[in-house]
């Protein structure tokens, strides 16, 4: 029994936390005071249903124990608990004995997290954090920042919310425009995280990936004119495509350029195409618009038998306009690499080279190493990998980089 109440706890945990807590924080406005609600049920299931069995609705049950438990932490602060605070805590009492769905509010608490009082740079890692369930490492990771800043940025943003009473709603129509941006870059954010293990050994991981997908869904159900929404959801559809092609039947690693085509998922490239489309009718292309149709040129090898570079070159460099992204500004050089020689691609990193977010960023020194190794530098190429290498955490990717570094001599 135990064994079967941890992993009821452990799934929950996993499937509904961002459910529970952006529940939890809609009533209240704190976010933080919510996560620290919700750590202290999880606590109290553990102890209770290996004893008394996991409940028939285990999310409400959640729920009602957290809102105990904020409403003890209240009174321990010497605040006073109203009446209507009581009367919700019955009800909600109640309500987990039924087996009524939970509302879901996680669109509602993104869109609070990209609000005008909340600062720009906080409100993507501020939703990865409170609605995707990340931590602050994984989130400084993603964004390029270092961990300890990041978790400053996102305590002060938590407090925010609660002092500004930012309503949890999705905002009007005429109030989309200015968040919309925060809530597709959290969501890519947590795609790209999860697509990361396309081996699925971490079920967190791989989790986050379908998640950001269903998020993405709904983003197009709620603005279908919204031409960036509709670009997300093609870019996310183009890369799950070939998700199983990227580990081969003993589970190494896979590049993109020695990928089987057949065993991409034609059907969601097909889906991909069609959502694209629809984005381009609109005539505003942006940011998810341009690598969705990135993505699109690179699977053109499925009719030509060819990546079309020149096309995928000419897409890199008008997002690396529009992004001044380091990332997209390496993605360009092994493109350029692709269309125009090593030599090209090396004078694009070389140009990169004295920019600091690209320190621990591992596929700047894979595409560095894969180059000065086409351009004969095997000395230099030799010290990249081993850069390379020392920064990659994917064992399977990991081995690859091991073997290309082996090859060279």
């Amino acid at each position: 029994m135990s064994q079967d109440a941890a992993g009821t706890a452990e799934a929950i945990a996993r499937d509904s936390r961002a459910r529970l807590l952006a529940l939890l924080a809609a009533r209240s406005g704190d976010v933080a005071g919510a996560e620290d609600a919700l750590s202290d049920a999880f606590a109290a299931a553990l102890a209770d249903w290996p004893v008394n069995g996991a409940p028939a609705n285990p999310s409400a049950w959640l729920l009602a124990v957290a809102r105990r438990k904020r409403i003890d932490a209240a009174r321990r602060a010497r605040t006073t608990a109203s009446a209507a605070d009581h009367l919700r805590l019955l009800a909600d009492e109640q309500a987990a004995q039924d087996d009524t769905p939970l509302p879901d509010h996680r669109l509602a608490l993104m869109f609070v997290c990209a609000h005008p009082a909340i600062e720009p740079a906080t409100r993507a890692p501020l939703m990865l954090q409170t609605v995707l369930g990340l931590d602050a490492g994984a989130i400084a990771s993603a964004f390029l920042t270092a961990p300890a800043a990041m978790g400053q940025r996102l305590v002060r943003a938590k407090a925010r919310i609660r002092q500004a009473a930012i309503p949890f709603r999705v905002p009007e129509p005429a109030e989309l425009p200015d968040r919309l941006d925060a809530v597709l870059n959290a969501i890519y954010a947590a795609f790209a995280t999860g697509w990361t293990d396309p081996a699925g050994a971490d079920h967190r991981r791989g989790d986050l990936a379908h998640e950001a997908i269903y998020l993405g869904h709904l983003i197009v159900s709620l603005l279908p004119s919204q031409p960036e929404a509709l670009g997300l959801l093609a870019l996310m559809f183009y890369s799950e495509a070939r998700r199983t092609a990227r580990r081969d039947a003993s589970g190494e690693y896979v590049p993109l350029d020695a990928q089987t085509v057949a065993a991409w998922d034609h059907a969601m490239i097909a889906h991909a195409e069609a959502l694209l489309r629809r984005a381009g009718a609109v005539g505003q292309p942006g940011r998810y618009q341009l690598e969705a149709a990135i993505q699109s040129a690179h699977v053109a090898r499925r009719r030509s038998g060819t990546a079309n570079w020149p096309a995928i070159v000419q897409l890199y460099d008008g997002l690396a306009a529009l992004t001044g992204s380091p990332v997209v500004a390496v993605n360009r050089a092994v493109a350029l690499a692709e269309s125009e020689g090593p030599a090209a691609g090396l004078a694009a990193l070389d140009a990169l080279a004295g920019d600091p977010r690209l320190t621990e960023y591992q596929p700047y020194w894979a595409a560095r190493a894969a180059l000065l190794s086409r351009s004969g530098a095997l000395a230099d190429a030799r010290l990249a990998y081993q850069r390379a290498i020392g920064l990659e955490a994917d064992p399977a990717v990991r081995r690859f980089l091991l073997q290309q570094r082996a090859a060279l001599g």
